[in-house]
């Protein structure tokens, strides 16, 4: 019965639309009460369109007669309750060739998006679904999207979204871990602060989370997934038109797509890599200053912030006002730490600021810690070289196996030991790393060499016994020859 009355609401709607375009008694009888839905609805699109309150609410709207006006057999259902609200707006937003009839060119899968998103879930009362599309919309005074005054329109939507998400007592009955000062946050951000001065291109709620299909953050398919988030900052961000009045670079999803951040989140899927928000925020985003760069890296590369802190090269940044951590890594395009970055090599970042005229010091210490890690991985590679041959051989080498990590873990310290820029810490942690290799070169030389001496003592052994056996054989049959003349 609910879905034959649905579509007999639609049904005369149409038939309503089409016959002449009367006068909507029901609007007309309403108007003159001076109610509040008839106050809203007079500035309402459907009513600009053409469609009567019979479009939503069933009945026939061409009778100022009551009875027959709101006669069930003529499809009245009164004031749509649950989920049925948004499946009235479904019978004409959910069909191409209705909306085409009223000239609207808008998407027709709202309805479908909303069943599948977040706030589909059941609400308080277990009858119905979170939001209905009137929560946004509104019932009466539904205006076009693009209208200033429309709730969801960019400069008002972060407070429609808030009137529930900003409602403790609200969203602690569904998710008591969601935080509720989004808007606050907002408000804090490049792009609240923008929407607040009446710029309705910048980010809000729904150009990251989307409308109708708004998912859960932990949702694969939400825009905001860790995964997907680059992309949904991309779409404004790579537009070289969109931006282009804001005057900041339009290739940061390139680039970061080319990183060592951007691989691990782009194709290895790691959960752990930051992806923009991480290091730019959420609701209260703001591009890092040239301070808290460091403290935003830092976050993750607790050690490395440490050990600069300390460093000469602290006071030195401060004073030419270089970004600490962007100079050497970039920002964007942060490509995976190799020990070219270390040296006075062309390719090597200290030669940037180094040379044997300008800062010597510097110079001196970049070449010789280059020096002492060329020559531990050079170790290191001696050592794995000497382990497989003795390990191929058959020994037992099971210390010399362990300890080949010890060597590369002493290499990954030495890369973080960099960032002191101090010398004899960072031949301290070479050192460690050399004295290792050595204990395993030690070690599967003698496994080798205790091969071959096991294998020339087998091949003597081998002979003397194979003399002894034919020497054994020859005077077997000689005294087999004697015993055969006594016997003749």
């Amino acid at each position: 019965m609910k879905h034959f009355s649905l579509s007999l609401i639609f049904t005369f709607l149409l038939i309503l639309h089409l016959q002449a375009r009367g006068q909507d008694q029901c609007f007309e009888c309403h108007k003159n009460a001076e109610d509040n839905p008839s106050k809203l609805f007079d500035h309402d699109i459907h009513h600009q369109k053409g469609i009567t309150c019979a479009g939503c609410h069933g009945g026939n709207s061409q009778t100022d007669d009551m009875e027959q006006a709101m006669n069930k057999k003529a499809g009245f259902i009164g004031r749509p309750q649950g989920d049925d609200i948004s499946r009235v707006c479904a019978s004409c937003h959910g069909s191409q060739e209705k909306m085409k009839y009223f000239g609207s060119s808008l998407p027709t899968n709202q309805w479908k998006n909303l069943q599948t998103s977040i706030h589909a879930k059941p609400a308080l009362k277990g009858k119905e679904q979170i939001v209905q599309c009137t929560t946004c919309h509104n019932a009466h005074g539904i205006v076009s999207v693009k209208n200033p005054s429309s709730p969801v329109y960019p400069l008002n939507v972060v407070k429609t979204c808030a009137r529930c998400h900003a409602d403790v007592a609200f969203m602690r009955s569904y998710n008591p871990s969601l935080p509720v000062d989004q808007l606050e946050k907002y408000r804090t951000s490049v792009h609240g602060m923008r929407n607040g001065k009446g710029d309705p291109k910048t980010a809000q709620c729904a150009s990251c989370h989307g409308s109708h299909n708004i998912r859960a953050v932990k949702d694969v398919k939400s825009n905001v997934y860790f995964s997907n988030l680059p992309g949904t900052c991309a779409k404004c961000h790579s537009n070289t038109a969109y931006m282009k009045e804001y005057k900041i670079p339009t290739d940061q999803y390139e680039k970061y797509a080319k990183s060592v951040h951007g691989i691990a989140v782009l194709q290895k899927h790691d959960p752990g890599a930051p992806a923009c928000n991480n290091c730019h925020g959420n609701h209260g985003a703001m591009p890092p200053g040239i301070e808290s760069i460091s403290k935003v890296c830092g976050t993750c590369h607790a050690l490395n912030a440490e050990l600069f802190a300390s460093s000469p090269h602290k006071k030195a940044f401060e004073e030419r006002k270089l970004p600490e951590c962007e100079t050497c890594h970039s920002n964007h395009e942060i490509v995976a730490a190799t020990d070219k970055l270390l040296g006075t090599a062309p390719e090597a970042v200290c030669s940037r600021c180094h040379s044997a005229v300008q800062n010597p010091n510097g110079y001196l210490a970049a070449k010789v810690m280059r020096g002492l890690i060329d020559t531990m991985e050079n170790r290191e590679e001696y050592a794995k070289e000497l382990v497989d041959e003795a390990d191929q051989k058959g020994m037992d080498i099971s210390d010399a196996k362990f300890k080949l990590r010890d060597i590369r873990q002493a290499r990954l310290q030495s890369r973080t030991m960099v960032h002191a820029f101090n010398e004899a810490k960072f031949e301290e942690v070479v050192d460690n790393g050399l004295k290792t290799a050595d204990f395993v070169i030690s070690e599967s030389q003698s496994s080798i060499h205790e091969y071959f001496f096991r294998r020339i003592g087998l091949a003597v052994s081998t002979i003397i016994i194979t003399i002894l056996a034919l020497a054994l054989y020859a005077f077997v049959r000689r005294l087999e020859r004697k015993k055969n003349e006594v016997n003749k």
